[in-house]
């Protein structure tokens, strides 16, 4: 297993007991998440933290969503187990860290191209063709290397639920252009992106759509009730063939209204339609590659409970509807 990047800035540590009893309260009488052994490696989800900010800070970011996978820890291995949820197809296969700081962003690009082959390496040496990688944290930089292992298993459509498109120029690596990179790479079959926000797409990335036959709708439409959320993702995957295509499922947390996150915006959908939208697909898709849940970034307790708990509730929703 590969410890460190290649020029040091990443290193990765995979998750033991000890780890997971760091962040895990038993209580007696009650059977909680942190129970189980979370160590199976031949389960169906592998969970993977990547506790970055590398990315969004190369985008002109914030930091803070280096701080969204721990979060997630203290709530997720203290939540509840029941019947009906199998924790033992949940394997927590371990975190990768960022330990650097940058002194420009040409500098912090390098880094994200030095993390881009990391994550790549990780998820190829750890995740076998049959499970299906959930990636915490980190910043939506962290879609590219997903959607180019993906593509090593064969054809990856995304459907991406963003107030951005993440289709900026290609010129350097940072949080807001995997997409685009992914595309013009041809690795990324079909991209599309539900609830963008007409404020905070400029004209290259509604250009770069149109040229690319990018399929996208945009949040105010839902608003007025033009548009079904629902409806656009069963279209959506409906159109899709699923024999033949795999579907990396991205849900980027600034499109939660209010959620702690690099782009936290008081306008987009409520926690509880994200989770309906993730339960209802998630239990329509043949063959799902991933699911990646970026950009969150608590700041203080109050925040970092707010992460830790819509963290927890995407990943049980997922778990417990995915096929």
């Amino acid at each position: 297993m590969i410890k460190k990047s290649e020029k040091g800035n990443f290193n990765f540590i995979q998750f033991d007991k000890q780890s997971i009893e760091n962040y895990f309260s038993p209580r007696s009488g009650e059977t909680r998440v942190g129970d189980f052994d979370l160590k199976n490696s031949k389960a169906k989800y592998v969970i993977l933290g990547i506790e970055e900010s590398i990315g969004p800070l190369a985008n002109h970011g914030l930091p803070g969503s280096e701080d969204a996978f721990e979060s997630f820890l203290r709530v997720f291995l203290n939540s509840q187990v029941y019947p009906g949820i199998n924790m033992d197809e949940v394997f927590i296969l371990g975190s990768i860290k960022q330990h650097s700081t940058f002194s420009s962003l040409q500098d912090a690009s390098e880094q994200v191209y030095e993390l881009d082959e990391f994550v790549f390496q990780i998820l190829l040496n750890s995740i076998n063709e049959n499970q299906i990688p959930i990636v915490i944290g980190g910043g939506h930089n962290n879609a590219y290397p997903l959607i180019k292992w993906s593509s090593k298993k064969g054809l990856v459509n995304v459907l991406n639920l963003d107030p951005h498109a993440d289709c900026r120029k290609t010129d350097r690596r940072h949080s807001g252009n995997s997409f685009s990179y992914a595309i013009d790479e041809n690795i990324l079959n079909e991209y599309v992106v539900l609830g963008l926000h007409e404020a905070f797409n400029n004209a290259f990335i509604r250009d770069y759509l149109k040229i690319k036959n990018v399929k996208h709708t945009f949040y105010e439409d839902y608003l007025i009730g033009n548009r079904s959320l629902i409806e656009d993702a069963f279209e959506t995957i409906n159109s899709w063939n699923q024999m033949k295509q795999q579907i990396g499922l991205e849900i980027d947390m600034d499109s939660i209204s209010n959620m702690p996150s690099s782009a936290c915006s008081p306008s987009g959908w409520a926690l509880d339609q994200v989770r309906s939208y993730l339960m209802l697909i998630s239990s329509k898709i043949k063959k799902t590659a991933y699911l990646h849940l970026p950009e969150a970034g608590p700041k203080n307790e109050l925040e970092s409970k707010i992460v830790g708990k819509a963290l927890t509730y995407l990943v049980r929703d997922f778990v417990l509807h995915s096929k």
